[in-house]
């Protein structure tokens, strides 16, 4: 999201699930200490300074002081969200097994197909409403979260708070941290619930808390914006979200292709945009072998990151999933799973 996130980059990987535990109980027995700078930035004021600056920034923006006295109450530097903050990335899986093994794996895309089946009534007034694919929606539901099983286990507050006191990112998590209060102020969820990732990314859909005031929707009307618990609103939120990113009902994302003779897979133009049966002319075929539709749609070839040769085309919806994540190989296995859903 994405205008949303730097929240998403968890779902994608094992490393990110194993990231999502929860953290050490929070104790208020005696002063915090300073923790130590960022790796090339200043030294960070006292954590209980800085909380004390939030405070006054809250109340300034009209956030209640009972409602600040809950959230802040207690918490502490999580060494944990700081570690995974500052790890750099290591070397990714390949584009298959990416796919194969955690994506579009057969459990994820077997859970997919039930999900979906349960909750169909449901998923049909979402699409109605939203004009969005019933699958694509199920589908980010599942990579995400695992279908709301694993929504993180790290208190939002304290991390985003952790997050901006740390002084990397100060500027865009301190933001982030106000919207979190402000939800809280709005009464959608208790602070002792607002659970989410290390990044703080929250609830079934994974927004960021500047996310939620603007995407996150009250589907079933019941007053309240619950994307943690209440399935409704959390689906139907990911329903806006593809609405307001420019979801095109009806239209395909992509698929797999197979290259024309002599041409090397691994060398294709992945720049230009063309109607699809330009693709078909030129000797395109599906993965199947069948020839592609003689159709206007606007495509581009797409090439998985990590990949071995496989090519597909993408046409404006994969780009609005990519919206939700950004990474290539994000965006084609949400389709490849909304297929298999299917």
């Amino acid at each position: 999201m994405l205008t949303r996130r730097l929240a998403l980059i968890t779902p994608a990987a094992l490393a990110a699930c194993a990231a999502q535990q929860p953290q050490p109980a929070a104790t208020t027995a005696a002063p915090l200490p300073d923790a130590p700078a960022a790796p090339g930035g200043p030294p960070p004021e006292s954590f209980n300074k800085f909380l004390a600056g939030v405070r006054s920034d809250a109340l300034r923006q009209g956030i209640r002081e009972q409602t600040l006295n809950r959230a802040l109450s207690g918490i502490r530097p999580n060494d944990r969200v700081i570690a995974l903050d500052r790890k750099q990335a290591e070397g990714g899986l390949s584009w298959v097994e990416y796919r194969d093994r955690i994506m579009v794996s057969p459990t994820r895309v077997a859970n997919g197909k039930r999900y979906y089946a349960e909750n169909q009534a449901l998923l049909q007034r979402i699409a109605e409403r939203y004009r969005v694919s019933p699958t694509i929606t199920t589908a980010i539901w599942g990579v995400e979260t695992n279908f709301g099983g694993n929504t993180g286990g790290f208190n939002v507050i304290e991390a985003l708070a952790t997050l901006a006191w740390e002084g990397r990112r100060a500027s865009y998590f301190r933001k982030e941290l106000m919207a979190a209060l402000k939800i809280l102020d709005e009464g959608h969820i208790p602070p002792e619930k607002m659970m989410g990732s290390w990044a703080g990314a929250m609830g079934q859909p994974q927004f960021m808390p500047t996310n939620f005031h603007t995407l996150a929707v009250d589907f079933d009307g019941d007053g309240r914006r619950d994307i943690w618990t209440n399935k409704a609103d959390a689906l139907g939120s990911i329903g806006h979200y593809f609405q307001r990113n420019g979801w095109r009902q009806g239209e395909p994302w992509g698929q797999e292709v197979l290259p024309p003779p002599g041409v090397d897979p691994l060398r294709v133009d992945t720049e230009t945009r063309r109607p699809l049966a330009d693709f078909a002319r030129q000797g395109w075929r599906a993965a199947d072998g069948a020839p592609l539709a003689n159709s206007s749609i606007e495509s581009q070839l797409v090439l998985p990151n990590r990949g071995t040769g496989q090519v597909y085309i993408g046409h404006h919806n994969l780009r609005v999933i990519r919206r939700y994540n950004s990474p290539v190989n994000y965006g084609l296995a949400v389709g490849l799973l909304a297929d298999r859903i299917a």
